[in-house]
């Protein structure tokens, strides 16, 4: 053992979330199933393409509504 070694550091979070998981153990595979519901979508390729075919220029500067004469 080194003279200098410092017993390994657990932080209260870190603590937390190891005691959470092994009270739970099915908490990772909910997690899981919830990211894949909200955020892991497969994009529409055919309805993306309608969405930027019907998108339509913007004015360079969009507060003016009418050419200055």
């Amino acid at each position: 053992m080194s003279l200098f070694s410092r017993p390994p550091y657990i932080s209260e979070t870190t603590d937390f979330l190891q005691q959470l998981k092994a009270q739970k153990p099915a908490l990772e595979a909910e997690q899981r199933r919830g990211r894949a519901l909200w955020w892991d979508k497969h994009p529409n390729r055919q309805e993306q393409n309608e969405f930027n075919a019907a998108r339509v220029a913007q004015k360079p500067y969009v507060y003016l509504t009418q050419a200055p004469k």
